[in-house]
């Protein structure tokens, strides 16, 4: 088996023999495989993925092309991610929302993981439960029965992580605060066979790292706010092939950087027409809203 890496744009590697197998990242950029029977793009949606190896009759030849503007196709749409669900029109973090968010077609949804005293994956941002409950406490402090207890709005019960994924069948980024949650995500995702379907997404680095120690293919995205003018380099030392930047911090120079190594950027919070605007303007590859309009004036703008 041969790896062939692909990183950055406008590149291109022929696979001449006829059984040979490659494994490749699909990377920032509309990705086209030129087969004997036409051209099939395809697009990177949660960040650096590996691809299961392809065995295939005949050469092969693979270019990566810009994916903002190339004479042969339009832009590649951003990608939207929906913000705790659509947490703007929905109890936050609940499966109310989550189920909202797929159904008003966001791309994938985002979510909040911390670890309960008896060690269960809550799905919550907060690490105390008073702002987005009836209860009060770190959750930390809380066994799973005990936040069952509790209304996270509208009646809604605090999930826990798998029933996320049984709820939904949209792609996941779940982001983690600590190591210790790394770790029980990563066992929680090899049992179920999520690879595909799940992106680890942090602001801490170690957590990260830590994930990346248990999954090393899984695809990460290294999360900033004040820190986005440094976080190319640093998602580029991780390997990570996302970044999720805050907008008021992100300019320019921050998206060129991301875009020259081959890393997409992404956005939060984007709820309004000025922020989309925004968006369009720094030619960044996605959003993360909390409204489900911000999705349908994507689909408008193209």
């Amino acid at each position: 088996m041969r790896a062939v890496p692909l990183k950055g744009r406008d590149q291109e590697i022929v696979l001449p023999h006829p059984d040979q197998t490659a494994v490749f990242p699909a990377i920032s950029g509309l990705c086209r495989f030129s087969f004997q029977h036409g051209t099939v793009p395809v697009r990177a949606r949660n960040g650096l993925r590996r691809r299961p190896a392809e065995r295939v009759p005949g050469a092969v030849r693979l270019a990566l092309h810009d994916r903002h503007r190339t004479k042969a196709s339009a832009p590649v749409p951003l990608l939207t991610v929906g913000h705790r669900g659509v947490m703007g029109v929905e109890p936050e973090n609940t499966l109310r929302s989550f189920v909202r968010a797929e159904r008003e077609g966001l791309d994938v949804l985002e979510l909040d993981l911390h670890l309960s005293k008896d060690g269960e994956l809550v799905v919550m941002h907060d690490a105390d439960v008073a702002r987005t409950t009836d209860g009060s406490g770190p959750i930390g402090d809380l066994t799973l029965a005990e936040l069952r207890e509790l209304d996270a709005g509208q009646g809604e019960r605090v999930p826990v992580f798998e029933e996320v994924v049984d709820a939904v069948r949209s792609p996941l980024q779940a982001e983690i605060k600590d190591r210790a949650a790394a770790r029980v995500l990563a066992e929680a995702i090899q049992r179920r066979g999520l690879h595909q379907r799940v992106t680890v997404i942090s602001f801490h680095a170690e957590a990260l790292r830590e994930t990346r120690e248990h999954l090393p293919d899984i695809p990460i995205v290294l999360v900033a706010g004040r820190s986005t003018p440094t976080a190319p380099e640093r998602a580029e030392e991780l390997g990570a092939g996302m970044i999720s930047v805050e907008l008021q911090h992100v300019d320019a120079d921050v998206v060129r950087r991301a875009h020259q190594a081959g890393i997409e950027v992404i956005t939060w919070t984007v709820n309004t027409d000025e922020d989309l605007a925004r968006v369009r303007e720094l030619g960044l590859d996605g959003v993360v809203t909390d409204m489900p309009d911000i999705k349908r004036a994507v689909e408008r703008t193209g």
